[in-house]
């Protein structure tokens, strides 16, 4: 009997191991982002920021209207809102990922992260690094399709790709992703 359950442990273990190659990768693509949400108290950003709720993802891209910056926050519950930029926050040269957008939150089992929004597979299958625009898009339950091949990404399990095929990426993350909590600093740094 002990045989039998060995077997089919080190079996499991194989095919697990096997359907997860497509490992997590941590990008290089430029990111600079300080955001201190004591000064804003963004509850958009705070949902996702909040390590007691997760699950919880938030989307964040940036405006320009009038010659006035606006951050813009987006979660995955349908919460939306928008900050305007503080002059200091403007002269930290904020930058949003590959093509101007983040996703940050907590998820279930690897805990605070931040994404790159554009589709990894997407960006090198058509070689476009200088102005892609494969943007994800978040569901409810913290995956992320692709809005162009539709591929499907966990967030909830560090990005990983769930419908991908042979050497596809999952969602890739940023290495330096951490936060205070709802109503202190994040940062997100690709370095």
């Amino acid at each position: 009997m002990k045989s039998l359950i060995a077997k089919l442990l080190t079996l499991t273990a194989c095919v697990l191991l096997s359907s997860c190659s497509a490992e997590q990768e941590f990008t290089t693509w430029p990111c600079r982002f300080v955001y201190d949400n004591s000064i804003h108290l963004d509850q958009t950003l705070a949902t996702a920021t909040n390590p007691d709720i997760t699950g919880t993802f938030c989307k964040i891209t940036e405006r320009v209207q009038g010659g006035t910056k606006y951050l813009v926050f987006e979660n995955n519950q349908g919460l939306s809102s928008e900050q305007r930029e503080t002059a200091e926050e403007q002269q930290r040269n904020l930058r949003l990922g590959l093509n101007g957008g983040i996703i940050v939150g907590f998820s279930h089992f690897s805990g605070f992260a931040a994404y790159d929004i554009q589709c990894p597979n997407c960006v090198r299958k058509e070689n476009n690094r200088s102005n892609p625009n494969y943007r994800v898009i978040m569901d409810s339950k913290g995956i992320a399709t692709c809005s162009k091949c539709q591929k499907q990404y966990d967030m909830n399990s560090g990005g990983l790709i769930l419908n991908g095929e042979k050497d596809d990426k999952g969602l890739e993350r940023y290495r330096n992703a951490h936060t205070a909590g709802p109503q202190g600093t994040t940062t997100v740094f690709s370095e």
